[in-house]
């Protein structure tokens, strides 16, 4: 077993044993694994452990992943559940939303309406719908992208409109704060923009997904109702300067 796989495995039990303590089914909480900054070997090591679901935060850089991992699936079984889901999680510029409609499964950092109209545009006809996570800046954090809480339902009720995008859900990067109860505060706070939107009546289907926590607060997140937790640290190890140098290609 390599150590990216033992980790994999340790952070599904943290998971699992964040969901028994707060009375929540662990199947409840999805792992998506962000492997920005490593490279293919890596994300091949944790496909081999089960992980199916990957973060990106820089288009080129998960483009290139994207497209080398494809000889890759066509050689698993198909009882394996080998294909993999490709998550873009940095922000999207305006000239870059064309490769990102093209190659993503997901993009869970749309904050503007006008991102949101061109990636519904690029989308190809003969791919699934692009499913989106609309970002939001949960604690106003000045270093952070995603739009207030007071525009989120305007956003939502426009992005629900466009025929091309798939609205699943809500998701935020708080800043750290400073203990579980702390954190746990933040994240409810998105928790609550989630449970306002579903009973608003304004989608045709309930959002299903709240990407909330990472490596250091999954666990308070939770407890706060997360459905995702983007986790990277805690599988693939530190990024250490060096290796975030070589990616000069960015979002």
């Amino acid at each position: 077993m390599t150590t990216i796989v033992r980790n994999l495995q340790h952070v599904r039990d943290r998971i699992a044993t964040a969901c028994i303590a707060a009375g929540r089914d662990p199947a409840s909480v999805r792992l998506l694994a962000v492997s920005k900054t490593f490279g293919v070997d890596a994300v091949l090591e944790a496909a081999s452990g089960g992980q199916r679901a990957f973060g990106e935060n820089y288009i080129a850089e998960g483009i290139g992943k994207i497209e080398a991992l494809r000889a890759w699936q066509t050689t698993q079984p198909a009882a394996a559940n080998s294909r993999l889901e490709w998550h873009c999680i940095g922000p999207v510029q305006s000239n870059k939303t064309r490769l990102v409609a093209e190659h993503f499964d997901w993009v869970q950092s749309v904050d503007r309406l006008k991102i949101a109209q061109r990636l519904n545009d690029q989308r190809p006809p003969h791919l699934a719908p692009l499913q989106v996570c609309l970002q939001v800046n949960v604690d106003g954090g000045a270093n952070k992208s995603g739009l207030p809480p007071a525009d989120v339902m305007a956003l939502t009720r426009a992005v629900a409109q466009l025929p091309r995008l798939a609205l699943r859900g809500l998701m935020t990067i708080p800043e750290p704060a400073i203990d579980f109860i702390a954190t746990y505060t933040l994240h409810a706070k998105a928790k609550a923009i989630f449970d306002h939107i579903n009973s608003s009546g304004v989608l045709p289907v309930p959002m299903d997904t709240l990407s909330l926590g990472m490596s250091a607060d999954l666990e308070a997140a939770v407890h706060a109702g997360s459905t995702m937790v983007r986790v990277g640290t805690a599988i693939f190890g530190g990024r250490s300067g060096a290796a975030i140098a070589r990616k000069t290609q960015r979002a």
